[in-house]
């Protein structure tokens, strides 16, 4: 297919004109004019490309990409390597960030509903990127931590009761522990999140909303894996997800 033709579709399937980023959103490097072999991945690392160059990949689409805001814009170091294999290898890179966040079928968010089995019943937040419902059965604090763990294969940072009966839940995937004061407005049991800040701990502690640090790598690869299955399906264009592991 055609690159301008997935560029278009992008922009319009993922809404990238009603949020309010901290990067550009969509093509961020321009390679050759077709598109037939797609690789997806979390982060646009240098493993990633590496791996994207071996699969002879014609472009790349990851969550996080490059020209974040207040970053030196200069192309030195790192940088420098990986927009120079992206050249070298003529391989576009596509970049969604908060548009793949809160996108209503392939989003980071709805995938991670979909993995641990939440349903959804509402949105809440910053341009309302989480999401809230209910578990698929009540069931402890500890045992939703042990469900975490299998199916995101990472043992997760609890900070909470592990007898607390658990039914209602806010989520929002990456680093959104800004949003747990939110989520405790909600009502809810557990905030589950990707990452956790100091203060965080604190406010589990004294508000009794219990709180999960899941990864913020783990809770993000759905998303971008449903993505890329979505245009391959779409286009007729291969697809391969390629998951670089991030402890973090």
């Amino acid at each position: 297919m055609q690159r301008a033709e997935l560029d278009a579709y992008l922009e319009q399937y993922l809404e990238v004109a009603k949020f309010r980023d901290y990067c550009p959103n969509g093509l961020q490097v321009e390679g050759r004019v077709s598109v037939d072999r797609l690789v997806t991945g979390v982060t646009a690392s240098v493993a990633l490309l590496e791996a994207a160059i071996a699969a002879r990949a014609d472009a790349v689409l990851v969550h996080h990409g490059y020209f974040w805001r207040g970053e030196d814009a200069r192309i030195v170091g790192t940088r420098r390597r990986r927009i120079g294999l992206l050249m070298a290898h003529d391989i576009s890179l596509y970049a969604f960030h908060l548009p793949l966040d809160a996108h209503r079928e392939v989003g980071n968010n709805v995938s991670l509903a979909r993995i641990l089995g939440f349903t959804i019943a509402g949105r809440f937040g910053e341009q309302e990127l989480g999401l809230f419902g209910e578990l698929d059965h009540s069931m402890t604090l500890g045992g939703l931590a042990g469900r975490v763990a299998e199916r995101l294969n990472r043992d997760p940072l609890v900070i909470g009761d592990s007898s607390r009966p658990v039914t209602r839940i806010a989520w929002c995937t990456g680093a959104a522990q800004s949003y747990f004061e939110d989520a405790v407005r909600l009502g809810v049991d557990t905030y589950l999140t990707g990452e956790v800040s100091e203060q965080t701990v604190h406010l589990a502690r004294e508000s009794g909303v219990t709180f999960i640090a899941a990864g913020h790598h783990a809770t993000e690869r759905y998303g971008v894996e449903a993505l890329g299955t979505h245009l391959a399906t779409r286009f007729d264009i291969e697809h391969r997800f390629i998951d670089i592991d991030n402890p973090v």
